[in-house]
């Protein structure tokens, strides 16, 4: 969700902070604004409500903000209402001090209260502004800005992510964080902080990322980091390999769109290093066949597209390996009082590695005992670094709100984690492990000869877009691709959409039909077509409009029935939403092209979403 970016050089701080609150703009925000520590003291101060050109054109690109130290933010409103006041940097009473923060404070209220009776005066209705005061109040008292943090930190509950900034310290800033992510970046004669690593990839490669409880003090020659007990800590660096053109647009009117046409390639990267000789090979995975024999029970745990993973999981790895599988909301696991043990496997998926539901999860998970293995694209992150086993999809950044090639390379890996469960265990025969392997290597290719066909998916969306009601139905993998697909469609167009269970219509669903309402009806699943076709019959007698998703071998009966159709090749049944995903991540696409929406930033939505 929000942004930060921090720096410290003998660069002016502004044109740089604003370059990266910049690459920050996908995570989804409503403000932005820098605070920089003056090169004679004092520090200034400008935000504004509204996108970040606002701030650019306030400040003349930051060229109105001398100064070589300096913090900055993207806000997404969560305490009071989008504008000026509300958003970061929040400065003390005294004007000394300056904080942007990620993260809620849960015990603000009553720490408001307190320093309301001390003197304190509030300007704006954020728990942010809490963080501020507190150290000032502290600040007063000890005259040492690291003792202040120290003392803040041990008093405010809740998570956050902080950059801290000084008058009286211009040369420096502390960082804090807990339970939301930041990382440091190393660069030549300036060091940086950052919610997210795209925001400074332009100036190092060479970053580290803090724990929990970790304090940093950030200056242009050095970085000091310590734990919560305040003892002096090395970290590991971590090198990030990819392009900076990786987090560009390269000619394309929106990453969304550069995004799905980059699956082929991602699912390519995914997949060929892990299938050797005709055979899935994990070398990260540290379990051993004997533990993996073992597995009692497996828990799929993820949120939105990720949770959509899993629900096609759910059924692929059950077929596969005869275990039972239980996919949970993230958000929900914990609350649920799990029934979760040393024998069972937590599989956690998230493209970030830092959503806060999902991190919960698997701590929850962790303190029952149970093994954890995730899977995500950030390397690094924290649910990677908290999981006994962490497999990376290498899908390169993703900008857009609207996940497309994570979700297609998080499903591919979970395919690959069943293969190899499944070779293990020795619950698949040969014939079909060789068809699913053979099916998952051919996908880049099929994915590619849908891509080609955009021109037709445009037609089609444009018919589709004035609808305000959008039902998708299916069964089976279809049922639980149609949830992928409906979010997708609503997420960024903002037409409202619902995916249900075929089987279901008939018992209250199918009351919500009427003359003109625009069904999705998905029945790539060969072995249910025939009852695909009923469903399709049956909302059609209602008055529905049909738009259909088959393979090229059922269009020739699907086309005398419907009056839109998409097509996908025929692959192996367990991998058909790996290629029928394309065509409604294009649907959406162009259907929310056509009614003009915002598509790499939907309203009221952010990339990753670090609070509950």
């Amino acid at each position: 969700m929000c942004g930060i970016v921090g720096y410290v050089g003998n660069e002016q701080a502004a044109p740089i902070l604003l370059d990266g609150l910049e690459r920050l703009e996908y995570r989804g925000y409503d403000s932005a604004g820098l605070a920089v520590c003056g090169e004679h003291g004092g520090l200034t101060v400008k935000k504004t409500k509204g996108r970040l050109q606002v701030l650019r054109e306030m400040t003349h690109d930051g060229a109105d903000q001398p100064g070589c130290t300096g913090i900055g933010h993207t806000r997404w409103a969560t305490h009071g209402v989008p504008n000026d006041v509300n958003a970061h940097p929040h400065v003390s009473q005294s004007g000394h001090i300056a904080v942007v923060h990620n993260g809620i404070i849960e015990n603000y209220a009553e720490i408001r209260r307190e320093l309301t009776e001390k003197g304190y005066h509030f300007q704006s209705e954020t728990d942010t502004e809490v963080v501020a005061q507190l150290l000032d109040y502290f600040y007063q008292d000890c005259n040492d800005i690291f003792e202040a943090v120290v003392r803040m930190i041990h008093t405010v509950d809740g998570a956050y992510a902080l950059g801290i900034v000084c008058a009286d310290c211009p040369d420096r800033l502390i960082a804090a964080r807990k339970d939301a992510p930041l990382l440091l970046g190393y660069g030549k004669d300036c060091n940086f902080i950052a919610s997210d690593v795209t925001a400074i990839i332009r100036h190092t490669r060479d970053i580290t990322y803090m724990e929990d409880g970790e304090m940093a003090v950030v200056e242009g020659d050095s970085i000091r980091i310590y734990n919560s007990q305040l003892q002096p800590v090395e970290k590991k660096h971590y090198y990030i390999d990819w392009e900076i053109d990786a987090a560009e647009k390269g000619g394309y009117d929106h990453f969304m769109l550069k995004e799905i046409f980059e699956q082929p390639v991602a699912i390519r990267k995914a997949i060929a290093p892990r299938i050797q000789g005709g055979k899935v090979v994990l070398r990260d995975l540290k379990m051993t066949p004997e533990e993996i024999r073992h597995i009692r029970k497996i828990f799929i745990i993820a949120c939105g597209s990720s949770y959509h993973v899993g629900m096609v999981g759910k059924y692929n790895l059950e077929r596969m390996l005869r275990k039972s599988v239980e996919v949970v909301l993230a958000s929900e696991f914990r609350y649920s009082d799990p029934i979760v043990g040393p024998e069972d496997l937590v599989i956690v998926i998230s493209q970030s590695g830092e959503t806060l539901d999902t991190m919960a999860a698997l701590r929850e998970a962790k303190k029952r005992g149970a093994r954890i293995l995730s899977i995500v694209n950030v390397v690094g992150s924290s649910i990677a670094r908290e999981s006994d086993d962490v497999l990376y999809t290498w899908a390169g950044p993703e900008i857009a709100v609207a996940t497309t090639k994570a979700y297609s390379t998080q499903m591919a890996v979970l395919n690959l984690v069943g293969l190899y469960f499944a070779d293990v265990m020795g619950t698949m025969l040969k014939s079909d492990y060789d068809e699913v392997v053979k099916g998952l290597q051919e996908i880049p290719g099929k994915m590619e000869s849908i891509l080609s066909r955009v021109d037709d998916i445009k037609a089609i969306a444009k018919e589709c877009a004035g609808h305000e009601n959008v039902f998708f139905i299916g069964r089976n993998v279809d049922y639980a691709l149609s949830l992928e697909g409906s979010l997708k469609l609503k997420e960024i167009s903002y037409i409202h959409s619902e995916a249900y269970a075929s089987g279901e219509l008939k018992h209250g669903t199918i009351s919500l039909i009427e003359d003109g309402t625009l069904v999705i009806a998905l029945s790539t699943y060969g072995p249910l077509f025939d009852k695909a076709m009923s469903n399709v019959v049956e909302v059609q007698a209602r008055g529905a409009c049909v738009l259909a998703l088959t393979t090229d071998s059922h269009r020739a009966e699907m086309e005398k029935a419907v009056p839109m159709l998409l097509t996908i090749s025929d692959i192996q049944e367990m991998l058909l939403p790996q290629l029928g995903v394309v065509p409604l991540q294009l649907l959406a696409y162009y259907m929310a092209l056509e009614r003009g929406c915002d598509i790499d930033k939907p309203r009221n939505l952010a990339k990753s979403v670090t609070v509950e």
